[in-house]
């Protein structure tokens, strides 16, 4: 179930990022961050009632904790994108929020077995290949923000890990809040508009809600699987951003990005095994 929830996680999220980048060629980065954190409410108010948990202070302070970073995350990942190459930006933001988690499964006693190990490298080797265009060249724009949006997205993975299983949705419910209020205090400090464009409105709004159903996902699949399983399995969300460049604005995929989704099935195919 984790490996499905975390697959999941990965498609939804995929297309929530292609939502996000399309929308801020129409809007402000920053405007399209607020709307679509927003937007995401919409998915909280249908799945807390579903999902009943415990009210704890220490969890709410944990997604609350987490919210910020996921926030600014988001913000990093689109100012990568529009500044650098993709090509670039893109597989170090994907490989440190999915390596970083990794590394914290193993600091705090997980033991995934060999043939998920094996798994998890393929993941990983997806999560570049995949994301890679060939067309960015090596400039070093970009690439900052992509460090430091990689690390802040694992980060929100690691913290929402440690919210209690039981907690159910309440972290998530938290982290939209400060999101929102972090965001929106920082639009205004910029004298962004917080309402975007009526071309770009619908596109922000999908966005955001995907994005909030790809948290429910991985909240859920990180309490019931290991996160040096689940972050690198999530983090496969390019794969998804690519098939949809393919099929929305007609981008094709190349030889190197065909053999990045063949080791992303071979991964996840390797890690369903072992379990």
């Amino acid at each position: 179930m984790a490996l499905v929830l975390s697959l999941a996680a990965a498609i939804v999220y995929g297309a929530g990022d292609f939502l996000g980048g399309f929308a801020t060629k129409r809007a402000p980065v920053i405007t399209v961050v607020f709307g679509s954190q927003f937007a995401g409410l919409a998915v909280l108010a249908i799945a807390l009632p579903l999902t009943p948990g415990t009210y704890r202070a220490v969890d709410i302070a944990y997604g609350a904790g987490a919210g910020i970073l996921g926030a600014l995350a988001v913000a990093l990942l689109y100012r990568g994108l529009a500044v650098g190459a993709m090509g670039i930006v893109s597989p170090i933001t994907a490989v440190l929020a999915a390596a970083v988690p990794a590394l914290y499964g193993f600091v705090v006693g997980e033991r995934p077995g060999a043939l998920a190990l094996g798994g998890i490298g393929l993941a990983l080797i997806a999560v570049v290949v995949v994301s890679f265009s060939g067309s960015g060249g090596r400039s070093v724009r970009g690439i900052p923000e992509a460090i430091a949006a990689g690390i802040m997205f694992a980060a929100f993975f690691i913290v929402l890990a440690r919210t209690s299983p039981d907690a159910g949705l309440w972290p998530l419910a938290a982290a939209r809040v400060a999101s929102i209020v972090v965001v929106g205090l920082v639009a205004l400090a910029m004298r962004a508009p917080l309402v975007p464009p009526v071309g770009a409105r619908a596109t922000i709004v999908f966005g955001g809600l995907f994005d909030m159903l790809a948290n429910v996902f991985y909240v859920l699949a990180v309490h019931t699987g290991l996160i040096a399983i689940v972050a690198v399995v999530t983090s496969l969300y390019p794969a998804s951003t690519v098939a949809l460049a393919g099929i929305v604005l007609r981008e094709r995929l190349s030889v190197r990005q065909w053999i990045g989704v063949g080791c992303a099935f071979a991964g996840v195919a390797t890690i369903a095994l072992a379990r």
